[in-house]
Order: C-alpha cells, then structure tokens, then sequence
C-alpha cells in the first residue's frame, strides 16, 4: 500500500470520531436490549461486515487455513473477544454512566503493561509505574466522583466490570502477540468462535428475544462502528501512515470528544471530576507512549 500521511490521517480521524460515539451508542442500545442481546446482535453485523469485506478483497480464502494452524489460540482469542469482554463491558456500561464506563475502559494499556510482566516477562518500568499512578489516580477520581478518601463508589460492582473488561482486552492483546495472520482475518474467526457461545448462553438464559426496528438499528450501530468499519479504518490509518506515532496519537481526542456526545445526545451533566480524572488517565497513557516512541 501505498504511504500518503494525509490519508492516513483522515482515515485515522474518521476512526476516532467513530468510536467517540460509541459509548453514548452503547447506552442508547442497552435501552432497547440487554447486554447479553447486544452481544450477540452487535457481534451479528459485525461478523458479516467481517465476512463481506475478506470476500471483496480476496482474503476469504484465508480464513480456513489460519484457524487450523492454531485452533486452540483462536478458541482463547474467540471466548475472550468478543464473548467474555463485550459481555463485561456492557454490563459495566448498563451500571454506570457512560462518562465514567468510557473513562475507566481507556486504562486497557495500562492494564497491559502489568500483565505483560508476568506473561511477557518484561519489566515494569519506573515510566510504567509513574503511567500507572496517574492512571489508576485518575480512576479513583471518577469513580467516586472526587470523594476518594471516603471510597464511596456509585457503582462498585459496575466499576469493577469496567476494569475487568480492561484486564480481558490486555489478555485478548497478549495471546495476539504469537498470532501473525492479517488482523482482519484473526478478528472474523474470532467472532466466528465467539458467535456461538454467546448463543449458547442466551439459551442457558431464555434470553432470546426478536428486537424492534430501534433495537436493530442499535445493535447494527454498535456493530458496524464499534467492532467492524472503524476497525478497518484504523488499520487502514497505520497502513497508509508514513509517521504511525503522530496518527496514532490522535486516539487521544477520542475520550474528550466522547463525552461532547454523551452530554448532547445522552443528556449526562459531565462531573468536572470526570474530566480532571480522564486527564490524569490520558496523561499517564501519554506518559508510558511518549517514552516508548522515544525508544
């Protein structure tokens, strides 16, 4: 592919507009469904978003080999995406607010660099430390909405779903390290896997349920923009990017620009505590990146 930064900027904010909205997408559909239905309906369109584009660009013809190379890698990847960590993060985002579900789920890398110690072997950094004291400062904040010294959670149980989540999408990001296939292929055979627990467990739970036109229109929302296209967007962005780090710094719009759309469209009053918590989180993000270009 041919290098254009301008491209792959606009590609790049394309994603990152996209998945601003998302959080607010997540509430508006869990209004219409539980988080277990929007599992499985936003997995749904995402997996045929998935399956049309490896048909249009050739690379269909892949999948099979990939997934009998290494079917016990997929089977972990599938369960942990997007089974176990949309469930998760659903549920957290059905608890909490969704300015504060959208600010905790952002500590992900954080949460990587600690299980990276023990199942990478890398040392944890004084860099890491400090990114990881700003972070998780940040979370403490927001959560108790600035009262930390009483510890007086809104939604213990929610918040702690947001940073369990965050630990499942460090772990799905670990197991992809030994994985070499073409991102979208690894991301369709996982759905293909994940698909059929989901099912399973909405069975288990006499959950299934045939949605309205607003649930439908919801959960192809979440999808398609959460799971699918902006994924391909972004890969796009870094493939076509001649300097990956300045694009890939854009992410960092996302969080403040998430809550714009949850005030507006949601109708949150945004907590000044929301904010200086989601600063000290992106400051420690940028921290630990900063750091990690300048090796």
């Amino acid at each position: 592919m041919v290098k254009n930064q301008k491209h792959a900027i606009l590609y790049a904010l394309s994603a990152v507009f996209l998945w601003s909205t998302v959080a607010t997408a997540f509430k508006l559909a869990l209004m219409q469904l539980t988080p277990l239905q929007l599992v499985f309906y936003a997995s749904t369109f995402s997996w045929l978003f998935l399956a049309v584009f490896l048909l249009v660009n050739g690379d269909y013809k892949h999948v099979k080999t990939a997934f009998l190379t290494k079917p016990l890698l997929y089977l972990k990847l599938g369960i942990l995406n997007p089974f176990l960590y949309y469930l998760i993060l659903f549920k957290a985002y059905d608890l909490l607010p969704a300015q504060q579900a959208q600010a905790l789920n952002y500590t992900w890398a954080i949460a990587l660099s600690l299980l990276a110690v023990p199942m990478l072997g890398q040392r944890l950094r004084k860099v890491d430390i400090v990114a990881l004291l700003f972070a998780y400062l940040g979370v403490l904040i927001i959560s108790t909405k600035g009262q930390f010294t009483e510890l007086n959670f809104e939604s213990p149980l929610g918040v702690g779903l947001a940073l369990l989540s965050t630990l499942l999408w460090a772990l799905y990001w670990i197991f992809s390290t030994k994985n070499t296939d073409k991102p979208v292929i690894s991301l369709f055979i996982c759905f293909s896997i994940g698909l059929p627990f989901i099912a399973l467990v909405l069975t288990w739970q006499n959950a299934w349920q045939i949605p309205t036109g607003k649930a439908w229109l919801a959960a192809a929302y979440v999808g398609l923009f959460e799971m699918g296209i902006t994924f391909v967007l972004w890969l796009m962005a870094m493939k076509k990017a001649e300097n990956t780090a300045s694009v890939s710094n854009l992410i960092f719009i996302s969080p403040f620009l998430s809550l714009i759309f949850i005030y507006t469209l949601l109708g949150e009053a945004i907590h000044s505590t929301t904010i200086i918590g989601l600063g000290f989180i992106v400051c420690g993000l940028a921290i630990q990146k900063l750091v990690k270009a300048k090796r």
